[in-house]
């Protein structure tokens, strides 16, 4: 059985706030914004390479839908949506995030 947080609905300790049969979404534990979400597959797998087109489609597509319950309940000035891989996967476990965004939040990109 695996061990991975995401594997184990029950160690979740945020809300769950989208579910389907193949994906679930909750909100971040250090969010960067309020109405952060991670959106992850309930099937195990550590980067989207090694996921079924059809699976990664469907996280694409139920992102559309977080993106537009984040404009309606936010009303940011943006959104961002990220993922990190291989040994920047820090859960060992494919995420995406999505967070709403607004000028002067002081989050950035660093070198």
């Amino acid at each position: 059985m695996c061990e991975c947080i995401f594997c184990n609905k029950e160690k979740i300790t945020t809300d769950i706030v989208y579910e389907d049969d193949l994906v679930m979404a909750f909100l971040d534990m250090n969010p960067i914004n309020a109405g952060h979400m991670l959106l992850v597959p309930k099937q195990h797998y550590l980067d989207a390479d090694e996921m079924p087109d059809e699976l990664l489609a469907h996280l694409m597509i139920v992102s559309k839908k977080l993106i537009a319950s984040i404009k309606k309940e936010y009303s940011p000035n943006g959104y961002s949506i990220m993922q990190n891989g291989g040994d920047f996967n820090d859960i060992g476990h494919y995420h995406m995030h999505i967070f709403p965004r607004y000028h002067g939040d002081g989050f950035g990109w660093t070198c």
